[in-house]
Parts: structure tokens; C-alpha cells; sequence
């Protein structure tokens, strides 16, 4: 249940931001998560938006999601972000990651 939070809340923080720095195992779990909410953004229909809300935690984001971010990738199929690795966070080396939405 914590870790099922904790997801959800970074896949909010990341649609909301559009890149988000952490660790790559965590960047990993994010992806496939992120990349269905945008899926669910292109369908566009009510269903849809009540199955995303809830999902993502605030619904500023979900708003952003169906209105700026799904439509951006209308004419893309899936893809819609990347995991760059960044090297090794110093405090307790654990290898980091930046997760993007693709352009």
C-alpha cells in the first residue's frame, strides 16, 4: 500500500513537471505507469479522465494530462518517455536516472 502511494505520487509529480530525477529502479516503475496515463489522455473520453483521476493524486494534473500533455502525443504510438541514466547519487551510491517526456 506505502509503495503503491509513493508511485503514484511520483507519476503525478513527473506528468506534472515532465522530468524527474531519481533512481533507476525507481524510474522504471514509473514508466509504464506514466506512459498508460497519457494513453488513457489520448482516448479523451469521461471514463477515461475518472480512471486516470484515479490514479494521479491531484486533478490539476489530470486536467494538464488530458488537455496539453495527451494531445502533444496524438499521432504518436506509445514511447512517450525516456529514462537517461545520470551516474551515482553520492550519499549512498545508488545509481540515479532522469525520466523525460519525449518531445
Amino acid at each position: 500500500d506505502q509503495r503503491m502511494a509513493m508511485l503514484r505520487q511520483q507519476v503525478t509529480d513527473f506528468l506534472d513537471n515532465g522530468r524527474m530525477e531519481t533512481t533507476i529502479t525507481r524510474a522504471k516503475e514509473i514508466q509504464p505507469m506514466a506512459e498508460k496515463m497519457i494513453t488513457l489522455g489520448k482516448k479523451g473520453d469521461l471514463a477515461a479522465y475518472r480512471q486516470a483521476l484515479s490514479f494521479i493524486t491531484r486533478e490539476d494534473v489530470a486536467n494538464k494530462l488530458f488537455k496539453e500533455i495527451a494531445p502533444a502525443y496524438a499521432e504518436r504510438n506509445g514511447g512517450y518517455t525516456r529514462i537517461i541514466r545520470t551516474g551515482i547519487r553520492r550519499g549512498d551510491a545508488a545509481e540515479t536516472a532522469l525520466i523525460e517526456l519525449v518531445k
